[in-house]
């Protein structure tokens, strides 16, 4: 497999796009028959740009109703149409909740999964008695304050190189349940435009060497449960021991959850 090099352009060439989406509208990332997908969108419209048959490789799988900041994917390519070009081709035939922020030219050896260092997502808690119609499918409401010292305090059981199957939901094709989570941090701010109610949010950021599916989603539910005080904040590390998903809390819903960036080394 060949690509485009200064004054050399060989057969193919592979192409990394990095992909915002709102996915409240799509049943994930990946493909899916009689479904509208992310992924299915996005072939679509490359197919149209480029007349030719395109598979699209993304970083991961997002799931129904998650959405992407930064989501990254690849694909190859006969077609001698400029990077900038590729950006403002898609982006006049995507639905306005997809777009692509970047295309560039990655070497044949690069791999959206294989070549990646780490991951960060985030996911968004809204605190109100009342539904905040901006943040509908975009964060999960909460009608009471949260403990944020407690919920600190239980995800420091968590960071550092666990297993994490507890964390795992059912049906993961992943072959090892172990992950190094190297951050879980929890910040809060006011939303003074909701004064009236006193309303803030939540966000909980997570960065690791790799995700388990729903794992990001599935400390969110413990911490929230911490956070309302129904769990003490060392039940974090009981569960990590306990290595199974029956022992955890709840799964957080989908709506709050971004994947916001994809780590990679420095590109030749």
């Amino acid at each position: 497999m060949g690509f485009e090099t200064e004054g050399h352009l060989e057969r193919e060439r592979q192409i990394k796009l990095t992909i915002s989406y709102v996915g409240t509208a799509y049943h994930g990332w990946q493909r899916q028959d009689g479904a509208s997908t992310i992924q299915g969108v996005m072939e679509e419209a490359l197919e149209r740009l480029l007349k030719e048959k395109v598979s699209l490789l993304a970083s991961g799988r997002t799931d129904a109703g998650v959405h992407a900041l930064a989501q990254v994917a690849c694909f190859r390519t006969s077609r001698t149409i400029p990077c900038e070009g590729i950006v403002k081709g898609l982006n006049s035939m995507l639905p306005e909740d997809i777009s692509v922020l970047s295309a560039e030219l990655v070497p044949p050896e690069f791999h959206p999964i294989a070549s990646a260092r780490a991951k960060r997502y985030c996911y968004q808690i809204v605190i109100s008695p009342v539904r905040l119609p901006l943040f509908v499918n975009r964060a999960w409401r909460i009608g009471i304050p949260l403990d944020l010292a407690a919920m600190r305090q239980a995800a420091g059981h968590l960071v550092g190189t666990h297993d994490f199957s507890s964390f795992r939901a059912a049906g993961s094709s992943a072959q090892s349940s172990i992950r190094t989570l190297f951050k879980l941090d929890i910040d809060e701010r006011p939303l003074e435009e909701y004064s009236e109610v006193h309303a803030s949010l939540i966000t909980i950021t997570a960065e690791a060497n790799g995700f388990l599916r729903y794992m990001v989603r599935n400390i969110t539910g413990l911490l929230a449960e911490v956070g309302m005080g129904r769990l003490a904040p060392d039940t974090a590390s009981a569960i990590l021991e306990a290595r199974n998903r029956q022992a955890s809390s709840p799964t957080a819903p989908a709506c709050g959850l971004y994947l916001t960036r994809v780590f990679y080394p420095p590109l030749p």
